[in-house]
């Protein structure tokens, strides 16, 4: 099953759509995130795990992927944290993927689990 979060990516004042896809799958363990992130949003694969483990959730024995579409698109900055761990929870069940339908997820976890309110910059 692929879950998905709709979330957004800032290019200057733009805010465009972005597809975030989560797949618990077979294959080596670990979680890959794919789709043109840049550094903070790799780091992300460190801070979701970490706060679903404060939180009570254990990572899968199995392969995660996620991926950040359209992957042409550059995506910068933490505020995928929240749509990343949102995905990951509906794909394994955690929370029913239908409830994220309508909704526009933005939100950096910090590693206790705690949802921090997203900064951005207009240059």
């Amino acid at each position: 099953m692929v879950a998905r979060v709709r979330t957004v990516a800032f290019q200057g004042i733009e805010a465009l759509p972005v597809d975030v896809q989560v797949m618990v799958g077979p294959g080596k363990v670990g979680m890959q995130i794919v789709g043109l992130p840049d550094k903070a949003v790799a780091e992300s694969r460190e801070r979701v795990q970490a706060a679903l483990h404060a939180s009570g959730l254990s990572m899968p024995s199995k392969k995660v992927t996620v991926n950040l579409a359209p992957a042409d698109l550059p995506k910068e900055g933490s505020h995928y944290d929240l749509p990343i761990a949102l995905g990951l929870m509906a794909a394994l069940g955690a929370i029913p993927g239908d409830m994220l339908t309508g909704y526009v997820v933005l939100g950096e976890l910090s590693l206790d689990g705690t949802i921090a309110g997203a900064r951005f910059t207009v240059t």
